[in-house]
């Protein structure tokens, strides 16, 4: 039981880590506007780093110090990423950044005022 804990699972977890860092680094060359590529980024990144991480947690189970270390990186990792791709986003939208010609709408477009930075709600419009 030991050996499958210590070798297959890290195995089958670094493998799907790869898997999805791959498919963000395709989607981030790929995908056509900013607000696309920085959630195929964001996403799939995330939860390739967090399989990486479990997979050395599990592949150390014996060291609490090695296991500890990669919780505290998977926490990192699902608190700052969210956050970064947020202020990316928010960044590109104020600069005025075109989105792609197939986006059905614009939610904010006339209710954000980018001066004093605030947001109209549909009953002030």
């Amino acid at each position: 039981m030991e050996g499958i804990l210590t070798e297959w699972i890290p195995a089958v977890l670094v493998l799907m880590g790869a898997a999805f860092m791959l498919l963000a680094s395709i989607g981030v060359m790929r995908l056509p506007d900013v607000w696309m590529r920085m959630h195929a980024s964001s996403k799939s990144a995330t939860f390739g780093i967090g399989c990486m991480a479990i997979a050395l947690a599990a592949s150390h189970l014996h060291d609490l110090g090695v296991v500890m270390r990669s919780i505290i990186v998977i926490g990192f990792v699902f608190q700052t990423a969210p956050v970064a791709a947020h202020m990316i986003g928010r960044a590109a939208y104020l600069m005025g950044v075109t989105p792609w010609k197939g986006t059905m709408r614009d939610e904010l477009k006339g209710r954000y005022d980018p001066e004093t930075h605030t947001l109209a709600s549909e009953d002030d419009r």
